[in-house]
């Protein structure tokens, strides 16, 4: 870098990187600003923060967050092409505490140069790749405003970038796009006569459209990548004719049969629908197959995972309370082995859950409180279940009176743990199956005891009565 680059306000000569004419499609389709950007309307709209805060020179360190291909690298791109300070770029994949290092010095020169007025931006790519000791090494540089940091990650900042770099960033949280939107970045491709194929005379029929947008999964790398290779190995047309992209040269290109599936649309929620309610009817054979037919459409294996475990809670519950830790044990496998590995912990589960009693107690008990909290009053928590750690706490009868079940026989007494206007209500009323049968039977015991209890003792009022302190013991400043 030049010294006369430090001090004029053109952009960063690393903003424009020049792309050689045999470039991916989808780098040469890669937007040059905010009004080029698909999707990300939050971040990249006229009216965003961050891209007011781009446009006006003002960004602060970020970190931005999202799944592959939904333009994280390529918001960094645009924010390179506007900026005034020096743009730096790593990918955490490849660099270490070295190359780190090396900016923060040049940073450091670069702004002494100028009078402390030239700003460089570091972005890295794939940040959750660096470990604790290098993400420690930019955070005195970021803190003393030597750096400002533009992060990217595909995994979640809160689990994967240490919590001092994170209070020091904003996390912008990008979206997969919607089949819309890469349809959209699909046909730009398809028009655009200078960086695109619009030189090409190129046809993409409607099924293949929605092919490859179902195909792409919210990726609009994958979509122009899978667009490329069929254009590349399509048959060739006849003479005048346009090149033909259809179903079969999709598949082709792809080298897999295409499956029927809208991850967006109706059909995804059919089929998590038939999935569920093939769980709850305990056909294990009909689990299998709807959990296949989402897994091998490209479905987010986690998405699957979080509504396994609802219906270890919805649909299972007590009745076999091992089916919530298999649950969560699949999510945690998928988790950390990934896909196609973590199919069979889904598979287990879905097999244990379908085969497992079936009990909807807790989903109707919940649903019964939930109700009682809404269209009744709030009343306050009976005295003797209040915590009662102070003095003053005490000499207001918070904990008076309570007893504690551990010192009576069986560990169980009766005394009232509802407030006054609901004492006596039930929400939760096990059935005859599984460990529900067990814990029915120890509800019917204690509520028997409860009954004989309340039958031979007045319940006392629990209103709150304004007690009288003793003046020796009212301390109107006590200490912290």
């Amino acid at each position: 870098m030049t010294q006369s680059r430090l001090f004029d306000d053109s952009p960063s000569p690393e903003a424009a990187p020049e792309l050689p004419s045999d470039a991916p499609l989808a780098a040469r389709m890669r937007p040059l600003s905010f009004d080029e950007f698909v999707g990300q309307e939050h971040l990249t709209g006229p009216q965003a923060a961050l891209r007011r805060a781009v446009e006006n020179d003002r960004l602060t360190s970020i970190i931005l967050w999202g799944p592959p291909g939904v333009g994280k690298t390529t918001l960094a791109e645009v924010i390179a092409r506007l900026t005034r300070a020096h743009f730096a770029r790593i990918s955490a994949t490849s660099a270490g505490v070295a190359d780190l290092r090396k900016v923060v010095e040049e940073a450091r020169q670069r702004r002494k140069a100028s009078g402390g007025k030239q700003r460089t931006i570091l972005f890295i790519d794939e940040i959750h790749r660096f470990n604790k000791a290098q993400q420690d090494a930019i955070l005195p540089v970021i803190e003393n405003g030597t750096l400002t940091l533009i992060g990217a990650t595909t995994e979640n900042p809160s689990f994967e970038v240490n919590a001092a770099l994170l209070s020091r960033s904003r996390v912008y949280t990008m979206r997969a796009l919607s089949d819309e939107e890469v349809l959209t970045v699909l046909r730009r491709a398809l028009t655009d006569p200078e960086r695109g194929l619009g030189a090409q005379n190129i046809s993409l029929d409607a099924a293949a459209e929605g092919m490859l947008t179902n195909l792409a999964n919210g990726d609009a790398r994958s979509a122009l990548n899978i667009l490329e290779v069929a254009v590349n190995t399509a048959p060739p047309p006849e003479a005048g004719q346009p090149l033909t992209i259809d179903t079969a040269t999709i598949e082709n290109a792809v080298q897999r049969r295409a499956l029927l599936y809208d991850k967006g649309g109706e059909m995804h929620y059919d089929i998590i629908s038939a999935l569920h309610k093939s769980v709850r009817g305990s056909d294990p054979d009909a689990a299998l197959y709807w959990l296949a037919r989402m897994l091998e459409s490209g479905e987010d294996p986690l998405f699957v995972a979080r509504r396994l475990v609802r219906m270890a809670s919805e649909d299972i519950g007590l009745a076999d309370p091992q089916a919530l830790g298999l649950a969560m044990a699949a999510q945690q496998a998928v988790h950390f082995i990934g896909m196609p590995e973590g199919a069979l912990a889904l598979a287990e589960c879905a097999v244990y859950l379908a085969t497992a009693p079936k009990s909807n107690r807790l989903y109707t008990g919940y649903k019964a409180a939930q109700v009682a909290v809404q269209e009744t009053r709030n009343d306050p928590v009976p005295l003797h279940l209040r915590n009662s750690p102070t003095q003053l706490m005490k000499n207001l009868d918070y904990g008076k009176g309570y007893k504690y079940a551990h010192d009576y026989e069986g560990g169980f007494v009766y005394q009232p743990n509802l407030p006054e206007a609901l004492e006596g209500q039930r929400y939760y009323e096990p059935t005859d199956r599984g460990f529900e049968q067990e814990l029915g039977r120890r509800l019917t015991g204690w509520r028997k005891e409860a009954a004989k209890a309340r039958a031979q003792t007045e319940v006392a009022n629990l209103a709150p009565i304004a007690p009288v302190i003793a003046s020796d013991d009212f301390d109107p400043d006590p200490p912290l």
